[in-house]
């Protein structure tokens, strides 16, 4: 009888959990179709799609063409490869968002907390300001190869100063991404002061957007981001122990050292990845893992791929708007995350009384 209740139990909870990540895909999907269509070249949603569809072997076979080489192109090689990498960005900075505020058993730990913003922010900066044009195999460009320096430097720096040991404290792991990142910060100011006529670049690239997407950064950070992705799930059951605490989690036979240098690390990469192809985009991996543990629950197990589907999103819409809120002009995504992200934070806030992880 016991067994039975236990059988019930887990296959509500597998539908339940089906059904939410089922729903968050159609959305996304929705969303994508929906971007890639809006412009000023104003394409409809089937067109759209018919076009992206036509590009993938052998469906291009069986769609026939009906539209132009001008709005083939407007979809392939401008709105496709940006909306795209709103979609990576978004499930990076979402997921990295999930594991910090697990490892860190802390609400406002978000994907720059070990200072990989103002890491990659220097080594963009030093790429513009030096005005770096070099690529390799015509895949790897300048800015955002400096920008993944910076950020894994960064990353590594950070724990070599927080490491006791064998072990590494949280809060000293905390402080010194602080620290680091304040230092970072500072040499970005410098950087900015003696740009000249650089410096719209440098700033507009801080603020972070998609304007600069190509289908090269994508074909690097798809794989990067989604072998992550399966990394950081791998580790969903240890983090639904470590937030019962690091003692208790040792005691049930996790590997706390271990799980929090590998997912130190995976994070770090990925955020690193994203920020290379976006610059700094604020708020999405702060504020998607409160609403998402709010929607489906704090285990990791639905959280993560949840997190993950509604970032991407999220992050998709978010662009979307800041492509056409003030045509022609478009505006940094990061803008629009923030004017987002940030009420909406103080509302959870106030309404909850306290953020929970």
């Amino acid at each position: 009888m016991k067994s039975s209740s236990v059988e019930i139990n887990y296959l509500k909870r597998f539908a339940k959990w089906s059904l939410i990540l089922i729903s968050l895909s159609i959305f996304l999907l929705f969303s994508m179709g929906v971007a890639t269509a809006i412009g000023p070249m104003s394409i409809p949603v089937d067109k759209a799609l018919s076009i992206i569809l036509h590009q993938i072997p052998p469906l291009d076979n069986f769609i026939p063409v009906r539209w132009t080489s001008a709005e083939e192109s407007v979809i392939v090689q401008l709105r496709l490869p940006r909306v795209l990498s709103a979609v990576i960005v978004g499930v990076a900075l979402s997921m990295a968002g999930v594991a910090f505020q697990c490892l860190f058993r802390n609400p406002m730990a978000d994907p720059y907390v070990l200072g990989v913003a103002s890491g990659a922010g220097f080594g963009a900066s030093l790429a513009m300001i030096l005005r770096l044009g070099f690529s390799f195999f015509g895949a790897i460009y300048a800015v955002p190869f400096m920008a993944s320096i910076g950020a894994i430097s960064t990353v590594f720096l950070v724990y070599g100063i927080a490491k006791t040991g064998t072990e590494l404290p949280v809060l000293r792991l905390l402080l010194a991404g602080i620290a680091v990142s304040s230092f970072f910060s500072a040499l970005i100011s410098v950087i900015m002061a003696l740009a000249g006529e650089d410096l719209h670049a440098v700033y507009m690239w801080l603020l972070g957007g998609f304007s600069l997407s190509r289908w090269e950064y994508i074909y690097i950070a798809a794989p990067t981001v989604i072998v992550g992705f399966v990394i950081l799930y791998a580790f969903a059951k240890d983090f639904n122990i470590i937030l019962l605490g690091e003692e208790q989690a040792k005691q049930l036979g996790v590997e706390v050292e271990k799980v929090k240098k590998t997912v130190l690390i995976v994070s770090s990469v990925i955020t690193a990845v994203a920020v290379s192809i976006s610059g700094i985009i604020g708020f999405i991996g702060l504020i998607i893992p409160h609403i998402m543990r709010i929607l489906v629950g704090p285990d990791h197990r639905i959280l993560l791929p949840s997190s993950a589907l509604a970032g991407a999103t999220i992050l998709v819409l978010c662009d979307t708007i800041a492509r056409n809120v003030i045509r022609p002009i478009t505006l940094p995504t990061g803008i629009i995350t923030t004017m987002l992200g940030c009420p909406f934070f103080i509302y959870l806030l106030k309404k909850t009384g306290k953020i929970r992880i």
